[in-house]
């Protein structure tokens, strides 16, 4: 596996750090505090093509790579979490669907501005009774005509309130199980009978709007199906698959910034008459948090390579991002201790990366079934 960067990628990451760091870390408090969707930066991002990074650039994208895409989406969430989020769901999830299992047709109608930033994509598929069990999804579709008619509801949907183009799971044969699941492309703005119920209010990861959805005889014509009838869940698993590695990058570029913060204030705060990066129980602590953080970014770089190859990253993908989601919440919990006082308190964004990093060990794969998926890997 080749870890170093060509030129051409490490350029590309070194313009999306000076953005980061002159456009979006001056907001991140504020984006935190109001939890308004940052719809400035996401167009400074789009105008960047940062909005489509992987997606080739027939459809709007920037032809990066996934060494280059997820490093990249690491300095993006170093500056806000909630950034990150909004750019990962968009991308990975929504993006990602659209071109793996598009027409082409569908894919010019509606990759093509998702890639390009103009439109923002969500990707429809928990419920409040399927979390990991996607399977107990209830949405569900029958045919009318030459559509499909959905009602059902879905929660925890990332963007999902400002969304232009939804790709929604449903089941089009409620017998079936996981095999009678399909996927859809929803136009919020032009489909009668897509709702928002609401956002949710959360612990961290603000700015990305989480929203609960409704489809009350929500009809969409055959040729917004992706795929055929009963693909939907294979679809999400390999979509997920290929997003775990890009939370990875989150978490990652969430840890990057606590330790960034930890080191400052340490050489920063006098105590006992020198700086409390003097004592080697502060050396220590960042010590570890920075080889975690490197741990985290070199099991990240493993899975993408596996992904560009074509080979099976399951496994690696799955450790990439349990072992990043969980480094992300201890470093970020390191800073704050550093902190002290002050890292519990707002006057300090140690304690805004704790709340962001939590998220990672939740969505898109909880901890405990990445670990079921990795064990079941190595006993097979």
């Amino acid at each position: 596996m080749e870890l170093r960067f060509t030129d051409e990628q490490r350029q590309i990451v070194e313009m999306v750090t000076e953005f980061v760091d002159e456009e979006v870390v001056p907001v991140a408090g504020e984006i935190d505090q109001t939890d308004d969707f940052p719809h400035e930066l996401v167009d400074e991002l789009a105008e960047l093509g940062l909005m489509g990074m992987p997606f080739p650039e027939e459809y709007g994208g920037s032809g990066l790579d996934y060494h280059a895409y997820p490093a990249a989406l690491a300095e993006i969430a170093r500056g806000s979490g909630g950034l990150g989020t909004i750019v990962a769901a968009h991308t990975s999830l929504a993006g990602n669907m659209l071109y793996a299992f598009g027409t082409e047709a569908q894919k010019e109608q509606y990759l093509t501005p998702v890639a390009a930033g103009t439109d923002i994509g969500a990707f429809a598929l928990s419920e409040a009774g399927a979390g990991s069990d996607v399977s107990a999804m209830e949405t569900v579709t029958e045919r009318d005509g030459d559509g499909y008619r959905i009602n059902g509801g879905k929660l925890w949907i990332s963007n999902g309130s400002v969304a232009d183009t939804v790709v929604l799971f449903a089941k089009t044969d409620a017998d079936a199980g996981s095999k009678g699941i399909s996927s859809f492309i929803v136009r919020p703005e032009e489909d009668e009978g897509f709702m928002v119920e609401g956002t949710e209010d959360k612990l961290g990861d603000k700015g990305c709007p989480t929203a609960e959805l409704r489809f009350d005889d929500l009809w969409v014509s055959a040729d917004r199906r992706l795929g055929k009838e009963g693909d939907g869940f294979v679809q999400a698993l390999k979509t997920l698959n290929g997003g775990r590695i890009t939370i990875a990058a989150r978490a990652i570029g969430i840890a990057q910034a606590a330790l960034d913060e930890a080191i400052n204030y340490s050489q920063e705060r006098d105590q006992f008459g020198q700086s409390i990066a003097d004592f080697q129980a502060i050396q220590h602590k960042v010590a570890d948090m920075d080889t975690k953080t490197r741990a985290a970014r070199l099991l990240m770089h493993d899975a993408a390579d596996k992904k560009i190859r074509g080979v099976n990253f399951i496994k690696e993908a799955a450790q990439a991002k349990l072992y990043a989601s969980e480094v992300s919440r201890e470093v970020a919990n390191e800073g704050i201790q550093i902190h002290g006082g002050y890292g519990y308190t707002k006057d300090y964004p140690a304690e805004r990366f704790y709340r962001d990093a939590k998220l990672n060990e939740i969505y898109e794969g909880t901890s405990e079934v990445l670990r079921n998926t990795i064990a079941q890997h190595l006993l097979e």
